[in-house]
């Protein structure tokens, strides 16, 4: 290779082989460039130059999603980070595309810890506790959430050490900024924790009456419930709707007839889907076939029939009794039905062919009331005989009404039964404060909703008809006062307290009851998760640390052997 020295002569340069082969190569490369471009000094061939358009397109609209992507962009090029050669066109739309796709994560400064961890849902309980974030919408509009908007609203962390909601948002930090919209990059965990916290945040608002603030909080909750999955976007629905309906007095009417029939076939896809009320039926059952031992005459008169589901289980291991079945007599009470049905009579039929087929002696009996309350002992045409009262999800719909419950009680105790079954939900959903009542719903139902699932995404019809029948219960204990609100949960301990001073001591479920229940449990799908306690002599059956449903049985005090003449 020849250049021009200083003195206008010609020096000759040598090059090794290996460096002139190089050299050829690069001028070959450069041959087949884009001659435009090159002048722009860009390395771009032209063969390449319709994957290079397609590329620049897509940059172009990704960069177009957001004005929040430039902030994002120019502070990462700003960083320490090695950068590539702006030359190469190619190569460096290839970097911007993937930089974007996987942007920095946000950080934030450190906040108060928040203790979540009551709330039993999915994984991401077990997480690190993140720290507390409220919400900033833009000034003077309320902000759309629906998915289809591309704009993200600001969020800041709250270090506030005055705030009395245990790091919840609080009606108050709901502000409205113009700021420009930042994009924020968060887990699914950090997302269902300021659901959580804004759907607490709402029910404050709607405590302290404050319904404009509740209704800008609904509308971050829709937002944040659309990022989510599984248990905790079903959390996120239905208590969204319940807030929604209180919020904005949506209270349409309803046909009690029609809306007890249709409860009654949701409960069946219950029964099917999950544990609790197959435990339910098997445990009371367990404590009245034990009170039946020895006795020839026996009534059982269950508060709630509906599908009679309980009681072939119980006819069976009758029938299977050393020294033969008893006579066995069955009253069952049911609200009254829209279409004026003979389903009553329809399932007294059902059982006395069962019956026959077990060689079963056996009367069935129903009667229809509006509410339990309005029984009568006659009504119940006792004989002399042994009797079990049971009531699966019944009695805490009577305390929405003054004095039913104890009406009822005194009803129960004059007619001397040998036992008394009750299961209940294990849940406080009957306090005077909206807030107080609402978190243990969400805690509950939250545990629910998470055994439900399962670990599981399949779906079927009798799982969301399932969902359904959970979702009608937070509806009533969220956006129901009043008589209309029924769904008036208490916990055992209050239970315990309340058959006490009605008369009544409890009887011990015994350790057969709870060996059998585990078996039962063996033979559920997904069983793993659900654990059977023990307490003062009645048993619980709940998702892992926290229990939903529990039973007890009970005697009239001061009863003595007075049944025994029925034997």
């Amino acid at each position: 290779m020849e250049l021009l020295g200083n003195g206008g002569g010609k020096v000759k340069q040598e090059y090794p082989m290996g460096k002139r082969k190089m050299m050829a190569m690069d001028q070959d490369m450069d041959a087949g460039m884009d001659e435009l471009l090159a002048e722009l000094g860009y390395k771009v061939r032209s063969s390449s130059m319709a994957d290079l358009a397609q590329k620049l397109e897509l940059l172009d609209r990704a960069m177009g999603n957001s004005s929040a992507l430039d902030d994002i962009f120019l502070s990462h090029l700003a960083s320490d980070s090695v950068h590539y050669n702006p030359s190469d066109m190619s190569r460096c739309v290839d970097n911007m595309l993937s930089e974007l796709d996987s942007p920095p994560s946000a950080t934030f400064p450190s906040s108060r810890v928040v203790d979540l961890s009551p709330i039993n849902v999915s994984s991401w309980l077990g997480y690190p506790v993140q720290p507390t974030l409220s919400i900033q919408s833009d000034c003077g509009s309320e902000p759309h959430l629906g998915m289809e908007s591309r704009e993200w609203k600001r969020i800041r962390t709250s270090s506030s050490s005055t705030a009395c909601s245990g790091g919840l948002i609080r009606p108050s930090e709901v502000v409205y900024s113009s700021a420009m919209p930042m994009m924020m990059v968060e887990s699914d965990h950090e997302a269902g924790i300021r659901l959580v916290h804004a759907l607490v945040a709402c029910a404050e608002a709607i405590q302290e009456e404050n319904y404009k603030s509740a209704d800008a909080i609904m509308k971050q909750i829709t937002f944040l419930t659309s990022s989510q999955h599984g248990a905790m976007r079903k959390v996120g629905v239905y208590f969204a709707e319940a807030l929604g309906r209180r919020i904005y007095n949506l209270h349409p009417k309803q046909d009690h007839y029609l809306d007890s029939a249709f409860s009654d076939i949701l409960q069946m896809h219950f029964y099917e889907t999950c544990p609790y009320l197959k435990f339910a039926h098997f445990t009371a059952n367990q404590a009245i076939l034990e009170a039946f031992a020895g006795h020839r005459r026996v009534h059982v008169i269950d508060f709630g029939i509906k599908q009679g589901m309980q009681w072939p289980a119980l006819m069976q291991a009758l029938a299977l009794r050393p020294g033969g079945p008893p006579s066995f007599r069955l009253t069952g009470i049911t609200p009254p039905q829209s279409d004026n049905s003979d389903s009553l009579q329809q399932l007294g039929l059902k059982l006395a062919q069962l019956a026959r087929t077990i060689n079963v002696e056996f009367e069935f009996r129903g009667l229809v009331a509006n509410s339990l309350a309005d029984l009568e002992p006659y009504m119940l045409d006792v004989e002399p005989e042994v009797i079990a009262i049971n009531s699966v999800f019944e009695l805490h719909g009577l305390l929405a009404r003054p004095g039913a419950i104890e009406k009822v009680l005194d009803t129960v105790r004059s007619l001397r039964p040998r036992i008394v079954t009750i299961v209940e939900q294990e849940a406080n959903h009957n306090a005077h404060g909206f807030v107080e009542r609402f978190t243990e719903a969400l805690h509950y139902y939250s545990t629910l909703f998470d055994s439900m699932d399962g670990g599981s995404d399949e779906v079927s019809p009798e799982k969301l008809m399932t969902e359904v029948f959970v979702g009608r219960q937070i509806c009533n204990v969220v956006a129901c006062e009043g008589f209309e609100r029924t769904e008036r949960h208490e916990t055992l301990e209050q239970w315990m307290l309340r058959m006490r001073g009605a008369g009544f001591e409890p009887a011990n479920l015994g350790s057969n009851a709870f060996k059998q229940a585990s078996m039962l449990l063996a033979l559920f799908g997904r069983g793993d998760g659900y654990r059977i306690e023990e307490k003062e002599g009645c048993l619980t059956l709940g998702w892992h640390n926290r229990p939903v449903i529990a039973t007890s049985a009970w005697l009239v005090a001061g009863a003595g052997d007075g049944v025994e003449a029925a034997r």
